[in-house]
């Protein structure tokens, strides 16, 4: 595991551009895992820029995304259909075939998971997945608990997750969905990368137990500590509970040149 300390969220998310712009020229069909929610936005921002102004091209990309509500249809503008069209494939040339995002509709919750993964197969793996954190340590929806080894399924949601998603359901936390489809943590350490985003003091606790804390299910996001290339992208904000952020910015400001990722 890698921690890059960024001044700020703005400056951290330019980073990950990079690193993912990086990895698509280096293999243009690479496969791509995706995530949603606030985190991410500057990033796909910036993923647009680079494709506009510097021609970054991902006509060749496939992406798989981490999650979707169940019973949300992919027009809902709360739906993770909506999010990723709105802020980010509308604007590149990604080829709608190399789209994949878990249907919250689906009539067949257990046969459409397992399709999931195999088309995840398929397409070779996941080169890439994008992550952010949960408060409590979640990744996508793999709540506290959730086991090590668990693969593309449905889950249901706990109160804080709830909580946290109403302010996009008109802070009402009754209109949130109960239940999701989301990758498994199995699935997520199956990527050949993985690179995880966090920003604000709110995210510190959560940085501060995946990093520097025992492996434990009450903390999924602690399974990346077992990853062989795993990256934890964050601000100072994010880093402020570290014991060892100084380290970590010494390990990385000493880094040989070929080495380096940015």
């Amino acid at each position: 595991m890698e921690v890059i300390i960024s001044h700020d969220a703005e400056s951290a998310s330019k980073k990950a551009a990079r690193y993912i712009a990086d990895v698509i020229k280096r293999k243009p069909n690479c496969v791509l895992g995706l995530a949603t929610g606030s985190t991410p936005l500057a990033l796909y921002k910036e993923l647009i820029r680079m494709h506009k102004e510097e021609n970054l091209d991902f006509s060749q990309v496939v992406t798989f995304n981490l999650d979707e509500y169940l019973g949300l249809p992919n027009n809902d503008p709360r739906s993770y259909h909506y999010f990723m069209h709105e802020n980010l494939f509308s604007h590149i040339n990604v080829k709608p075939e190399n789209i994949h995002i878990p249907d919250g509709m689906t009539t067949d919750v257990l046969a459409f998971c397992e399709e999931y993964e195999n088309k995840i197969k398929q397409a070779g793996g996941i080169d890439l997945q994008i992550l952010g954190i949960g408060n409590d340590g979640h990744i996508g929806f793999n709540e506290p608990t959730s086991s090590f080894a668990s693969r593309t399924r449905i889950k249901t949601l706990t109160h804080d997750t709830i909580e946290s998603n109403a302010r996009f359901f008109d802070n009402d936390e009754n209109k949130v969905p109960r239940h999701v489809i989301t990758m498994g943590i199995g699935t997520v350490m199956d990527s050949a990368n993985v690179l995880l985003l966090a920003f604000g003091k709110s995210k510190a606790n959560a940085i501060s137990q995946t990093v520097e804390g025992p492996l434990s299910a009450f903390i999924p996001a602690s399974v990346l500590q077992m990853h062989k290339h795993a990256k934890i992208l964050i601000d100072e904000q994010a880093a402020s509970l570290l014991k060892l952020k100084d380290y970590y910015r010494w390990v990385y400001d000493r880094k040989p040149e070929w080495n380096k990722w940015l």
